[in-house]
């Protein structure tokens, strides 16, 4: 098995997982999130990393004049 595949597997057998544990959360009566929760979510992480990309790169750029 080579090793891209051998990743993939993991990452499939990983998500799995995760699905089965949030499939037996609601299950239990736990609420998960409205589409408006994780967007909102979504979009503070993707924010989230842009600034942080944009510090970096204002950091990189001040350390090289």
């Amino acid at each position: 098995m080579s090793i891209e595949t051998f990743a993939r597997r993991e990452s499939m057998l990983q998500l799995k997982e995760n699905l089965l544990i949030a499939k037996e959360s609601r299950l239990s009566g736990n609420n998960g999130y409205s589409i408006e929760e994780v967007s909102s979510m979504m979009k503070a992480a993707i924010k989230e990393v842009l600034d942080g990309k944009r510090d970096d790169a204002e950091s990189s750029s001040r350390n090289t004049n």
